[in-house]
């Protein structure tokens, strides 16, 4: 039993619950909350939360677990301001690295640095020339590659865009350097596999960054075969601590990790196959985001379509009609179009509990917001999102379109549910940096003062939903974990503010003391010698 502590969770009906105290068994499930004035039962063995808040363990709706631990692990370029920066980075890190037959890393921007267009394979030369290098865009959806690496994968002047992707090329048609989308894989492929054991280390990497930020389950978003055999090496070793809501990238992985339909919850409650993951489009950072009007910034260009209407509806349809639920990736007004009106059509033929879900939803016509709710569609969001993506949005699209821009509010107010998440390694996976987005639209330094588009901003109970009841609900999970409730896993964090009190700076600020899965403590954030607790997540 763990006593003393400022408990705050939400109830079946989604309204805050509090508490003093709470019981678990050897089962690692919940046995009873405590209020202050309830007599509790004697027990042997009782925790002091020494006045500490505690929340439910908390969901990541959407990232990546695998490239999180692989991002810590190889070259991140996520912080770098210019090129030069990023050149110097790059060459650091090569040289350090001289055993390493590719260079691979993520993390660049060109917004970020002021580019004003993609960087080049030249560019990327006068870092490294004698080896391949190979970086993948902070979005995943674009790679920038040295002229080894595009020579190492056979990517010239007569290689052919292939459906969903684009080459962006010199005058005269060579390759650039920078491949977007589908096009992408043409080179990421040339890049040496990693090894089991490096498949092993990443993840438990992944683990250990993830519950130093108060995270307890996460949905994976394009789960391959080799991802599903990590995790089942971990289970099999007693490795596998965190909960892991699988969506298989493609078919023949649903298929090959599924068979006839989705798994059972293996491992207590680790880990399930839940669905498919789809890509409807691209990103809006590298103009992949499918839109039904032009870029405002790029007119000529409305994004891409990454498998059009009539392949997804039968992607769709093949996952739907063995049970599995559905995920697609829509950032666009375009693709998220797309994608209601084949929910829409599959709908009539497959009834029940399907829990249709949009991976993204960044830019909705406001005239096909009401049609989340109506046809039961989740809107699986970022917030975070919001505010590294603000005035890149506004370059995009353009004042006229920004109505439907990362609106939560609306999209709750007409009847979708919301789960939330980061996409990382995209953005950090710091739930508490997603909730004070979600309550203010601002960034850390307080801008926009009052907040961009501030009429999408919702309350504190629904931003900590979204990461908890939401996001569980989201997985077909909300009968074993998302709140703190008889009968569900003992999944909690101790932290150092109040999330329904907090003020919005604190809130982003908050410190993970504690986080427990199965009601076994998997973080203790460490202690200097005054006994003051320090984060270990930032």
């Amino acid at each position: 039993m763990v006593i003393n502590v400022n408990g705050v969770t939400l109830d079946d009906k989604g309204q805050p619950q509090r508490f003093t105290a709470l019981q678990f068994g050897p089962d690692g499930k919940v046995k009873a909350l405590f209020q202050s004035k309830d007599k509790r039962p004697k027990t042997e063995y009782q925790i002091d939360g020494k006045g500490r808040t505690m929340i439910p363990g908390l969901i990541d709706a959407h990232l990546h677990v695998m490239q999180v631990g692989f991002a810590a692990l190889t070259l991140d370029l996520s912080g770098t301001k210019s090129l030069a920066e990023a050149q110097d980075k790059v060459r650091a890190y090569a040289a350090a690295h001289s055993d390493r037959a590719w260079i691979v890393g993520r993390g660049w921007n060109q917004e970020a640095w002021g580019l004003g267009r993609f960087p080049t394979a030249a560019e990327l030369d006068a870092a490294v020339a004698g080896r391949p290098v190979w970086l993948e865009r902070v979005d995943g959806h674009a790679g920038w590659g040295n002229t080894a690496a595009l020579a190492a994968a056979g990517v010239t002047a007569t290689t052919k865009d292939p459906p969903g992707g684009r080459i962006e090329r010199l005058p005269g048609g060579k390759p650039a350097g920078v491949l977007v989308d589908e096009a992408a894989a043409l080179v990421a492929r040339a890049v040496p596999a990693p090894r089991p054991d490096d498949r092993d280390l990443a993840f438990d990497t992944a683990q250990r960054l993830l519950f130093a930020r108060g995270l307890t389950a996460v949905a994976d978003m394009g789960t391959s075969i080799e991802d599903w055999q990590t995790y089942r090496r971990a289970g099999d070793a007693g490795r596998l601590r965190l909960r892991v809501m699988a969506y298989a990238l493609g078919i023949e992985a649903m298929s090959l990790i599924g068979g006839p339909g989705p798994t059972p919850w293996l491992y207590d409650d680790r880990l399930r196959l839940n669905g498919l993951k789809l890509y409807a489009d691209g990103a809006l950072g590298s103009r992949g985001a499918l839109l039904k009007a032009p870029y405002a910034d790029a007119p000529q260009t409305r994004g891409i379509s990454r498998i059009g209407e009539t392949q997804l509806k039968n992607l769709m349809s093949r996952a739907a009609m063995d049970n599995f639920q559905i995920a697609v990736h829509a950032i666009g007004d375009g693709a998220n179009a797309e994608v209601l009106d084949a929910i829409q059509d599959l709908a009539a033929t497959y009834k029940g509990d399907r829990r249709w879900r949009i991976e993204h939803a960044q830019i909705v016509d406001p005239l096909d917001i009401p049609r989340f709710g109506r046809l039961g569609v989740i809107a699986s969001m970022q917030p975070i999102h919001q505010v590294s993506d603000r005035t890149m949005a506004e370059a995009r699209l353009g004042p006229a379109r920004l109505a439907g821009a990362y609106a939560w509010k609306s999209l709750a107010a007409g009847g979708a549910r919301l789960a939330f998440g980061s996409d990382a390694p995209v953005e950090l996976p710091d739930p508490f940096a997603g909730m004070a987005a979600a309550l203010t639209r601002e960034d850390a330094s307080g801008q926009p003062f009052g907040g961009w588009q501030p009429q999408e901003r919702i309350d504190r109970t629904a931003a900590l939903a979204g990461y908890t009841t939401g996001a569980a609900w989201a997985g077909f999970a909300e009968r074993k974990f998302g709140r703190l409730a008889a009968g569900l896993r003992a999944d909690f964090v101790l932290i150092n503010v109040d999330p329904l009190l907090a003020p919005p700076g604190e809130l982003r600020k908050a410190r993970v003391l504690e986080t427990w899965i199965g009601g076994e403590k998997v973080f203790e954030a460490a202690r200097p010698r005054d006994g003051a607790s320090v984060d270990e997540s930032r």
